[in-house]
């Protein structure tokens, strides 16, 4: 038997204790329909009374000298690092994740909180002298960042995980406290998680996670005492969500369709490898996945020869099974709509050089050519496997088709000149701009958040904490 195979209850806790669950729901695999787990589902009294639980916690929270904080992020670190298979075979199951990506995820998530604890030890300040000024004669000024608590975090379904980590990870770094709303479609790994850090000794109260249903939610978002939301997802409830959030911090990570340049001097072997790992991997369901490709026309041909051939020699089916590299999206009807996008675009006139078919929330890897900037595969944030593959140019053309997006996350640029890539930082109005490599590439210690469209703030643990932090000024 697998590590997680076996059906369990994951069951309502709040700040770590036992609380009676209005109704549970059944969390069942995309790939075959099996039940892998019940999870307790939280009403609206259980989040008010959460972030009431925070709020009460907040200045014990506070209070822990940077030694204590870093220690119980260490000993989370070391208790995930103890169950990492048990946890991995939970996130294949429960989001369709290929084994060997789950167990990725939960590698990156133990860096996040190895990470955190460094960073936690390294929160500062600032002397400034004040008698720049005559009347400041003799007067010096101290800055010291204080937490922002409550802190509500939202986590998607397609690395709850890590995300969740990016969220309690910095929160506890700073000492502050936190509520984290787990994604309804694969909650329970988060859920899993969030025993684990009960065990670790943050203040009770500080840290609860909770299952709940998106009309439940409203505490996390509409509660007074909530200082600050750290929300990722689709843009269209982050916007709503800053609308709501008046005279609260907001950090949004939202959407993406994000674009890829080859240049004409680009190395086309490596350009077309990387292009089918950030394409495809966990079936595109990625805010900086590989959406769209813009090839110059020299090479486009030579391009697409290396291309098309390694996406049609990935391999589709049980996210379980040993050398899948494609499993289901997260649901049957997301595969519909965006099999529905292919189907569009198709009869508008673009051609699929490969893939297409669809069964159940399996959608094959798709390459369109032939489209155009108003097409929802092109307009629009794709989020499954299905990529588009263009020719330009000149350099300033192939930035503006990428530009003409209303989202801006990241972008890739395969390219050996320095110009180039110089020239796309300066161009490209996004998040992060990646050399020679995917927009799909992160480590996560940088600064990484969007532009336009794509968000507000910056995740990666350091500058988490500075969106979870306020500066506070002390004159002597």
């Amino acid at each position: 038997m697998t590590p997680s195979a076996a059906v369990r209850d994951h069951p309502l806790r709040l700040a770590g204790d036992l609380a009676a669950p209005g109704r549970w729901s059944e969390i069942r695999a995309p790939w075959d329909a099996a039940l892998v787990g019940r999870a307790a589902l939280a009403g609206a009294a259980d989040v008010a009374g959460a972030v009431e639980l925070a709020h009460r916690a907040a200045a014990e929270a506070r209070a822990l000298p940077a030694w204590r904080r870093a220690e119980i992020l260490l000993a989370i670190h070391d208790r995930v690092g103890v169950v990492r298979e048990e946890l991995a075979y939970l996130l294949a199951r429960e989001a369709g994740k290929p084994l060997a990506a789950a167990r990725y995820e939960v590698d990156r998530t133990l860096f996040v909180f190895r990470d955190a604890a460094a960073e936690a030890q390294r929160i500062g300040g600032e002397v400034i002298p004040l008698d720049r000024m005559p009347h400041g004669n003799g007067r010096w000024g101290l800055t010291r960042r204080f937490p922002l608590a409550p802190v509500s975090g939202i986590v998607p379904f397609n690395f709850p995980l890590l995300l969740a980590a990016h969220k309690l990870a910095p929160a506890i770094a700073c000492g502050a406290t936190i509520v984290v709303k787990v994604p309804p479609q694969d909650p329970l790994t988060v859920l899993r998680l969030g025993a684990v850090v009960r065990e670790a000794g943050y203040p009770p109260g500080g840290v609860s996670v909770v299952h709940c249903a998106l009309e439940d939610a409203a505490p996390l978002i509409d509660d007074p005492r909530v200082r600050m939301i750290s929300f990722t997802g689709s843009a269209r409830a982050g916007w709503e969500i800053r609308s709501r959030a008046r005279g609260k911090r907001v950090l949004l990570e939202l959407g993406g369709n994000a674009g890829v340049i080859v240049a004409p001097d680009a190395d086309l072997d490596r350009a077309a490898e990387r292009c089918v790992a950030g394409g495809f991997t966990y079936a595109g369901q990625s805010c900086i996945s590989v959406q769209r490709i813009l090839v110059q026309r020299a090479v486009y041909e030579a391009f697409l020869e290396r291309f098309v051939p390694r996406v049609e020699a990935l391999r589709t089916g049980d996210p379980l099974a040993a050398g899948t590299d494609v499993g289901p999206m997260i649901d049957e009807p997301s595969a519909r709509r965006a099999e529905s996008w292919i189907a569009d675009a198709l009869a508008a006139g673009a051609t699929a050089l490969t893939g297409v078919g669809r069964s159940g929330a399996l959608l094959e890897p798709t390459v369109l050519t032939g489209t155009s900037p108003e097409m929802q595969v092109e307009c629009e944030e794709v989020f499954a496997p299905v990529v588009t593959v263009r020719p330009y140019d000149a350099l300033p053309d192939a930035f503006a088709a990428l530009n003409q997006s209303a989202y801006g996350l990241q972008a890739g640029v395969f390219t050996r000149d320095l110009r180039t890539a110089w020239a796309a930082f300066e161009a490209l109005d996004v998040g992060g701009v990646i050399v020679d490599d995917i927009p799909g590439f992160r480590v996560d210690h940088m600064p990484y958040g969007g532009a336009k469209a794509s968000g507000l703030g910056r995740e990666g643990v350091r500058f988490a904490i500075e969106e979870m932090t306020e500066l506070r000024l002390l004159v002597l």
